[in-house]
């Protein structure tokens, strides 16, 4: 029995509305090419965007999209049906992450739930066995809810001065709080996935969970374009340990997903569409376990446009645009194998993110190490356009 989902799943509620595009691998080319959803068929726009830089880089992604066209690749059914690795014919297309040589960033600490746990994260060393202890200790110095308190403010301050003064400041209050956001590098161009496929955890890490996330797609010239789901896989023990071992913790085989289509803005959907997103997250184990959660991308600490003007502009320049990942809104603490030890993956696991506007994504959770390894990269995408013809019809 398959895991795999339906592709009823995967699109969004309003989906005959949605400027959908994304990218599947075509072996009659063969390589990959940037598709266009349309009436329940794929047909590929590479003729006209040989990368999916190529359309996001247009004056208007949303009208060029709608104004390509090209030949189908089949049903969006079959083609979805057959990125399932299980069920797969190596002659047919199968579906790809849906980015290729935009750099992928993501932003730290932008939830006060996840701001919360990263601080449980350092003072516990990574150790989750003391976690709900700590996690007790610091909401009552913290004093109640702090939704509603915006990063850099004065209120912000004197919030830092209390905890300062309580011996209870940390290097995540400074990002969650604090003016400035914290923007990283998640993964290196083409290394993402996509739907369907498997993502990857480290065999060694004892403590890690999900993040699931809104990701924003954005132009060299810094304007939001659309937008998709992601997952910031995320090892916690390791972030725990120190967190100068963020890459470690959040860059390997398979740690990035995103999916399973980017929505281009227009008419029906806006960034302030994404304002209002409610997200949901169910992980289901092989061994019964059952995990569900939904939030609201309202809980927000900073403003998706704020965390893209904070990533972009006289200071920092993608000359092939950028995905930035926002931040989580979910902390799994549920426990799962031992009281007081929280949630943490086993190999196996189905982690689906899901909400109206975006669709679903969902992906196998395996052990990084046991992945197929990360090959096709920018030298062998350009080597590919060539030996295609494509390359002459890249835009500048």
């Amino acid at each position: 029995m398959t895991w795999f989902p339906p592709v009823t799943d995967i699109l969004p509620q309003d989906d005959a509305d949605a400027v959908l595009v994304g990218r599947a691998w075509v072996p009659r080319a063969p390589g990959p090419a940037v598709v266009a959803v349309r009436e329940g068929e794929l047909q590929d726009l590479s003729a006209t965007f040989p990368t999916m830089r190529d359309l996001t880089e247009q004056p208007d992604p949303a009208a060029a999209a709608a104004g390509a066209s090209g030949p189908s690749l089949g049903s969006l059914e079959t083609v979805w049906a057959n990125t399932d690795t299980g069920r797969r014919d190596e002659r047919l297309p199968w579906l790809l992450s849906p980015i290729d040589l935009q750099v992928i960033k993501a932003a730290g600490v932008t939830f006060p739930v996840s701001m919360i746990e990263r601080i449980i994260e350092e003072r516990a060393r990574g150790e989750a066995a003391t976690a709900e202890n700590i996690r007790g200790t610091i909401l009552e110095a913290i004093g109640g809810d702090i939704a509603d308190l915006v990063p850099g403010s004065e209120a912000a301050a004197r919030l830092k001065e209390v905890l300062l003064e309580a011996g209870m400041w940390s290097q995540y209050l400074e990002v969650g709080i604090g003016p400035d956001a914290e923007i990283f590098t998640k993964a290196p161009v083409l290394a993402s996935v996509g739907p369907g496929a498997d993502v990857g955890v480290l065999a060694e890490s004892e403590w890690n969970n999900p993040e699931p996330e809104v990701v924003l797609v954005v132009s060299s010239a810094g304007a939001i374009v659309g937008a998709t789901l992601g997952n910031d896989v995320n090892l916690r023990d390791i972030e725990g340990r120190s967190a100068l071992l963020l890459g470690r913790a959040k860059d390997n085989n398979a740690s990035a997903s995103l999916g399973p289509f980017l929505r281009l803005f227009d008419s029906t959907f806006t960034l302030d569409h994404v304002r209002r997103e409610t997200v949901s997250l169910t992980v289901t184990g092989e061994d019964g376990f059952r995990l569900e959660a939904t939030s609201e991308m309202a809980r927000i600490s900073r403003d998706p446009a704020d965390l893209v003007h904070q990533a972009t502009g006289n200071h920092h320049a993608y000359p092939d645009g950028f995905v930035l990942y926002l931040g989580t809104m979910f902390a799994p603490t549920a426990d799962r194998d031992v009281a007081g030890h929280g949630f943490t993956h086993h190999p196996g696991d189905v982690v689906r993110i899901a909400s109206p506007g975006l669709g679903a994504l969902s992906n196998r959770v395996q052990h990084s190490e046991c992945l197929p390894p990360w090959e096709f990269g920018i030298g062998d995408l350009i080597s590919n356009l060539a030996q295609r013809n494509l390359i002459g019809r890249m835009t500048q």
